[in-house]
């Protein structure tokens, strides 16, 4: 599929709340763990439908529940979400009606349901109720047709795993100059895994926009500093904490930690950063943001869908199946034996950028074409497959 719309617009559903979508679903959300089977059930019997089944909400207090609520009406709100259906079992402390209210706060007018099991009769009853709560919700989303969108409404979140030397030299930089054109007309980039970016404090703090975000920057790394050095402590790794970058570069690479954090802000290109965003926070203007959370891909493309990323850019070196519930996952890659060995879950090659007889700058116009078809409706492998990963960080005990 070709994006056809006009230069600077992509095809994407306009929303009662006046955000943009690039997908029509309806997600099934449950609030607590003990939801997620019916939650499943209910997706899988309404096609088209997906559910986001996560270990929380149950015995979770303050932040902690607190910033559960906030991911789940943050998915709920997602421009990419038509309606909604939140179930919850009644007795946790994630109650499923209060995220639905944090949800139609985000995105007033979103077609929206919520109940619970314990007060419809047990999980075969609330399947029978979540489906025709379903059906509903799905036939007043199913006739909504595409319009042209500015770009400027677009906002894309930026990720890597599997860093390796071919992310650092190709994919990295092209994303990068992605991020940079997105900016440049109207949009919004999103950057997370702060772990990621320990080492590069005053390189992201002469780009801010203003001493208060640059002081920011370096309060917010800084203490991911201390907790990756807490996490050295306990046996974990030295620098950075990203699960799929642990183990030595391939491709024969060596690097320092300060060499890979400013690999992984070369996604996020060289536009000023405009501000700080909390864990799943919503970016208030338009232009780069940095998002304060853990490097954990699958939380952190999480948190950037809650926060209102309609798209993911992923690099990834070694490879990399990974997508999202709710976001399309472009996965960009670099290495030419993990194009050999995971291919279909790579949707575009910067091979030829690696082995020099292309530059990053003309590999970055395909992918952004390749972006706008995305937008437009074209699936991305991880889509295709099936892959709709979704996670919370915790920041609390269990009681």
């Amino acid at each position: 599929m070709v994006n056809t719309a006009a230069p600077g617009m992509f095809w994407g559903y306009r929303r009662e709340d006046g955000s943009a979508g690039i997908r029509n679903h309806l997600v099934v959300i449950p609030s607590v763990i003990c939801a997620n089977t019916v939650a499943q059930r209910v997706a899988a019997l309404l096609p088209g439908a997906v559910a986001v089944p996560h270990p929380h909400g149950c015995a979770q207090v303050g932040d902690d529940v607190t910033q559960t609520e906030k991911v789940l009406a943050g998915t709920a709100a997602n421009p990419n979400v038509g309606a909604a259906l939140i179930i919850g079992l009644g007795c946790e402390t994630c109650q499923a009606s209060h995220v639905a209210d944090l949800a139609q706060g985000l995105a007033p007018g979103r077609p929206m349901e919520s109940f619970y099991i314990q007060e419809t009769g047990g999980s075969i009853k609330a399947i029978s109720h979540g489906v025709e709560l379903g059906k509903r919700l799905m036939e007043r989303i199913g006739a909504q047709q595409r319009e042209m969108i500015p770009l400027s409404e677009l906002i894309v979140a930026t990720e890597c795993g599997g860093l390796d030397v071919s992310s650092m030299l190709a994919a990295n930089p092209t994303v990068g100059l992605v991020s940079d054109g997105v900016i440049a007309a109207g949009g919004t980039v999103l950057l997370t895994e702060t772990p990621e970016l320990v080492g590069a404090e005053d390189v992201l703090a002469r780009r801010a926009r203003d001493p208060q975000v640059a002081q920011r920057l370096r309060q917010v790394l800084q203490g991911a500093g201390r907790e990756v050095a807490r996490a050295a402590q306990r046996g974990g790794p030295a620098g950075q904490t990203g699960a799929g970058d642990l183990s030595p570069l391939g491709l024969d690479g060596t690097t320092t930690p300060a060499e890979a954090s400013l690999s992984c802000l070369e996604k996020a290109g060289s536009s000023r950063v405009e501000g700080v965003l909390t864990f799943a926070s919503r970016p208030t203007g338009r232009g780069l943001y940095v998002m304060d959370g853990p490097a954990q891909e699958t939380v952190a493309v999480s948190a950037m869908a809650a926060a209102g990323a309609q798209v993911c850019l992923f690099t990834t070196g070694r490879g990399s199946p990974l997508g999202n519930a709710i976001a399309p996952v472009i996965k960009v890659c670099g290495n030419p034996e993990t194009l050999e060995r995971m291919g279909d879950n790579v949707d575009f090659a910067t091979t030829a950028v690696m082995e020099g007889s292309e530059a990053p700058d003309d590999a970055a116009p395909r992918l952004l074409q390749l972006l706008l078809d995305v937008c437009g409706g074209q699936l991305t492998n991880a889509e295709t497959i099936g892959h709709q990963e979704f996670g919370i960080h915790r920041i609390g005990p269990t009681v």
